[in-house]
């Protein structure tokens, strides 16, 4: 920390063992209760540790080590490369397991039987995410957006097929010439035909196949220029001068959000509710003036700000709720980017053209993510009739098939 000008990089502060750690990305934990790196937990510290989560989730339990490696099948997405996870059941009635970060102690995951159980009925089959495969993610990649163009093709055939066999009857009518399986089949698919092109064209758009949806790059040109590389220094001060301002706050983690080259923080509480502080630990909620300071240094500059009191298409509450009012800032660039910035935050979110396209493909297609379907329970009520004619489809198909499959076999 000699350097003054070494920019101070994210960084969150929270309380481990009792004490209060410093991390940082590609850094070593640091205890900054006695000034050193944090040692490594032992095994009846994790225990511990995991018996302090039970008790804060309500849970009655008493942990049971179950073992320490790596990356399993519930922390593929969690563990963000950490190399030693402890596994520790809990031994509740709901068969809760926890994985702990075994060099700070971080929980990485915590997953109930019931969740295990749904998680291998529902996710890991839908995304073909079992762990084997899914550890190499090219060939993962490739798996995906193969047997999504497959199910493409089969699919518009099905559909052209379904079509074509739609005949006239003598009295003018048209009917399906079908019987049995093949009638429900037929008209099953020409109902939902359409829905299920969607679903399957739109899941091989989630997986941006050979670049289409790549995006150009503004995001990644203006997230420095919003945040900016506040110095060490700043960090230094906020170190010095926090704690004894944040002792009564009742806050859980700190952790930096900076805007402009400065350095903010954000203060956490148990019930997530936030509160940003300066670099000398000050409460500062976030003013028009110093966005718009921040905004009109950007490149490409600013062409309008306002603050939006409802969500528009590109910023609403749907499975997760999202905070308003928020500032919404529109660029002057040939995309009209959007960049959404929190009030009490001022966390922020970039949409360029690349975005909203994917927005309406992708959430839009394969979430039925559209006005007026977006309340629950209609959500719901909706998606599943949906599903339930698709499945139709899908079951009447995979029957008819078995059933020529097992003539042909007989015949040879």
């Amino acid at each position: 920390l000699a350097d003054e000008d070494v920019p101070a990089g994210d960084f969150q502060i929270q309380m481990q063992r009792g004490v209060p750690v410093l991390l940082q990305e590609g850094g070593v934990p640091f205890d900054l209760a006695t000034g050193t790196p944090l040692r490594e937990p032992t095994q009846q510290q994790l225990l511990d540790m995991a018996a302090e989560h039970a008790t804060h989730s309500g849970i009655e339990a008493t942990p049971v080590w179950l073992g320490e490696g790596g990356v399993d099948q519930w922390t593929l997405l969690s563990s963000r490369g950490t190399k030693r996870i402890a596994h520790v059941a809990l031994g509740d009635a709901a068969g809760t397991e926890l994985y702990l970060d075994g060099e700070t102690g971080e929980l990485q995951q915590d997953i109930s039987r019931r969740e295990r159980v749904l998680t291998w009925l529902g996710a890991i089959p839908h995304w073909l995410y079992p762990k084997a495969l899914r550890e190499n993610g090219p060939l993962w990649s490739k798996i995906v957006i193969w047997t999504s163009v497959i199910g493409v093709f089969l699919t518009a055939t099905g559909l052209y097929v379904g079509i074509s066999r739609w005949q006239r009857r003598r009295d003018g009518r048209r009917a399906s010439p079908f019987r049995g399986w093949w009638y429900w089949h037929h008209i099953a698919g020409l109902l939902f035909g359409v829905l299920a092109l969607t679903w399957v064209f739109s899941g091989l758009l989630t997986m941006n196949p050979w670049g289409l949806l790549e995006g150009t790059g503004i995001s990644r040109q203006l997230r420095p220029q919003l945040s900016g590389d506040p110095p060490i220094s700043q960090m230094k001060r906020f170190l010095a001068d926090a704690p004894g301002r944040l002792a009564d706050g009742g806050f859980v983690r700190l952790r930096s959000q900076s805007l402009g080259g400065a350095l903010f923080v954000l203060a956490e509480r148990a019930d997530g509710s936030l509160v940003r502080l300066d670099a000398a630990g000050n409460p500062v909620p976030l003013g028009e003036a110093e966005l718009r300071g921040v905004l009109e240094r950007l490149d490409p500059p600013l062409s309008e700000l306002s603050l939006l009191r409802a969500g528009d298409a590109y910023y609403y509450s749907h499975k997760e709720q999202k905070e308003l009012p928020v500032w919404r800032a529109t660029l002057a660039d040939a995309q009209r980017t959007r960049v959404y910035i929190s009030p009490t935050s001022g966390e922020y979110r970039v949409v360029d053209a690349d975005a909203r396209a994917t927005r309406w493909l992708e959430r839009g297609l394969h979430g039925l993510d559209f006005t007026g379907l977006r309340a629950r329970p209609v959500w719901d009520i909706v998606t599943l009739l949906l599903l339930a004619g698709v499945t139709v489809v899908t079951v009447t198909g995979a029957w008819m098939a078995l059933q020529r499959l097992r003539k042909d076999l007989s015949r040879s």
